[in-house]
């Protein structure tokens, strides 16, 4: 009997003696957190380049036979801004409405007019761009289109950015009154128009064809000559919120 207990008890050592102690440290798979890093500022003070209207891409940029300048650049900029050119027309002594031709491009391609704007601030601050139209159509010799009226239709803003950033107030229409105040085009208010947007007045250059227009009473009296007027579009860092 004592035989046997002391053989049990051998075999018991042995046992224990074999097993080997698992730690923490050697449960795996293991893990090892390290972290990635990346820091932003405002962009830089260069010009962005216009993009397609039709297709806002910044990696695209279009390249417009007639451009203004300069631009305005900056970390909040005004990049483009079409002109609005309504071609040669016939004397007329009955109302008339005249339509601005669309943009044409260096390669051939035609796009709808459009102004653009870009927000490289990083700060969602918001932002908000006006248009006002200082005078009448005027002659080289001071004559006015008096009566002569400036109408944008069909206004929509586009970019690629997350829609959930797209500005709060977009007016489709705007009639402007030479000499009158700024009239609201885009109104971006905080948390919004982060990127490159595009105020463009019809979709595709066949919808642009009769977006901006141009209305000339009958009775107003036209020299055979050119008449023009200057657009200012105005960019403020203070949108209303």
């Amino acid at each position: 009997m004592k035989k046997e207990i002391a053989l049990i008890t051998t075999m018991l050592f042995s046992m224990a003696a074999s097993t080997t102690f698992v730690s923490a440290a050697d449960i795996y798979p293991k893990e090892y957190n390290t972290d990635g890093t990346i820091t932003f500022e405002a962009g830089d003070d260069g010009v962005t380049p216009p993009v397609d209207p039709e297709n806002p891409d910044p990696n695209n940029p279009v390249d417009p036979v007639d451009p203004p300048e300069p631009r305005t650049g900056g970390e909040l900029s005004i990049d483009y801004g079409s002109k609005f050119k309504f071609g040669t027309q016939k004397i007329s002594t009955a109302d008339k409405t005249y339509y601005a031709a669309a943009d044409e491009m260096k390669d051939g391609s035609k796009k709808p007019t459009y102004v653009q704007v870009t927000d490289k601030r990083g700060t969602l601050s918001g932002w908000k761009l006006s248009v006002s139209q200082p005078e009448q159509f005027k002659t080289a010799g001071g004559d006015e289109l008096i009566g002569a009226q400036l109408k944008f239709t069909k206004g929509q803003a586009v970019s690629l950015v997350d829609p959930k950033y797209t500005p709060g107030t977009v007016n489709s229409e705007l009639t402007l009154t030479p000499g009158g105040n700024n009239t609201l085009a885009i109104n971006a208010k905080s948390g919004t128009g982060v990127g490159t947007w595009v105020y463009r007045f019809g979709a595709i250059e066949n919808e642009n064809q009769d977006a901006v227009q141009l209305s000339v009473p009958g009775k107003s009296v036209k020299l055979a000559q050119q008449y023009s007027t200057k657009l200012v579009w105005t960019l403020e860092d203070t949108p209303n919120n």
